[in-house]
């Protein structure tokens, strides 16, 4: 045997031939065996199976709704409480859709519960009413007339102004001067500018010079507003008036918890006195009538009023404490003073000047 053979024999002997036969030990024979005899191949560390993985469409589709269901109550809250809510409930009801036309109907039965000062809109549509300017619906602004968009847009607030300055600036509740609501008005409207230096100069108002007429005011002396909120309800509209100008129309009720001012008790009675104004605002052309810039004229103003008295005009609301003012209601003239589905009735201005009141359905 040569060297060569030598060393592929001994090489051969330690690495084996490849491709021959390898014959299993003993310990694999048996292996083999007891696998033979099983019934079915067991899940040992030899048969790994990988995990099968867990479908969770199910969670993914209900968070995905409940993340969508959140933004939109974040978004638009007024109008998702408007689909569950109606036109009922009490103090602790949900807060109702903002006014965006003119309702078809009166607001529904509220339960039977007497005004508190802890809770003074309880047992009344304005329970669910927003505070101040927040019920005042502004529409949306469009060109209009001689003004382009933006600029409908600044007359539509500051119509909205003029509303609150006239009819939820404290100090005007409380019987002071309305001066921002008067800066807003046009110097040259004279029929006006006579109306107001009557109106807030005399201490007996006629029905035409009474400042109720544009103003809600109380006597210090007499009433005073529990806390500091006050209920409101409507919207403004536009379109072009004469001229091209952009008139400007305001419906809005108010509701305003009152208490004598004498009485500072827990128990003091609580009256709402209930106005609903109608006030219709003209934004002239500079060049076609003399006004101001940033001022208004006024085309009308009409007002409807429950529980801020039925006798001569004093110039201020007179809620009926301790007292309906049966001297002078109309029992044959009923009237919701929560009906805003009804224009203002101004065929009989005498619940606006004094004289006979209509009576109250509800207060």
């Amino acid at each position: 045997m040569s060297e060569e053979e030598w060393e592929r024999f001994l090489r051969e002997s330690v690495e084996g031939v490849p491709g021959a036969p390898v014959e299993p030990s003993a310990r694999a024979r048996e292996v083999e065996r007891r696998l033979g005899e099983s019934p079915g191949q067991p899940e040992g560390w030899r048969t790994y199976a990988p995990a099968r993985p867990r479908h969770r469409t199910g969670w993914y589709v209900t968070g995905l709704v409940v993340v969508v269901a959140l933004l939109v109550v974040t978004l638009f809250p007024q109008q998702v409480v408007g689909w569950f809510g109606g036109d009922g409930g009490g103090q602790d009801g949900a807060p109702q859709a903002a006014e965006s036309e003119r309702p078809k109907e009166a607001p529904g039965a509220e339960r039977d519960l007497p005004p508190t000062l802890a809770e003074p809109f309880r047992g009344s549509p304005a329970a669910r009413w927003a505070d101040g300017a927040a019920g005042i619906t502004v529409p949306p602004a469009e060109a209009t007339g001689w003004m382009d968009t933006s600029q409908v847009e600044r007359a539509l607030r500051r119509s909205r102004d003029f509303l609150v300055a006239a009819g939820l600036d404290s100090r005007v509740l409380r019987g002071e001067r309305p001066t921002k609501a008067i800066a807003l008005l046009n110097p040259h409207q004279e029929d006006v500018q006579e109306y107001l230096r009557t109106a807030l100069s005399s201490k007996v108002p006629s029905g035409r010079t009474d400042p109720l007429l544009l103003f809600s005011r109380f006597r210090p002396e007499q009433s005073r507003l529990v806390g500091d909120v006050v209920r409101t309800r409507g919207r403004l509209t536009y379109r072009e008036g004469r001229k091209g100008a952009v008139e400007v129309t305001g419906d809005v009720t108010f509701v305003y918890p009152v208490t004598p001012a004498a009485d500072g008790g827990r128990d003091s009675e609580v009256v709402r006195t209930i106005v609903r104004r109608k006030v219709v605002m003209s934004w002239d052309d500079p060049a076609e009538v003399i006004t101001e810039p940033g001022t208004l004229s006024l085309v009308s103003y009409t007002l409807d009023m429950t529980n801020g008295g039925c006798s001569a005009p004093t110039g201020y609301f007179v809620p009926p404490f301790g007292t309906d003012d049966e001297q002078a209601t109309d029992k044959a003239s009923l009237v919701d003073p929560y009906d805003r589905s009804k224009p203002i009735d101004t065929s009989n201005g005498t619940r606006a000047t004094g004289g006979n009141c209509a009576t109250a359905t509800r207060s």
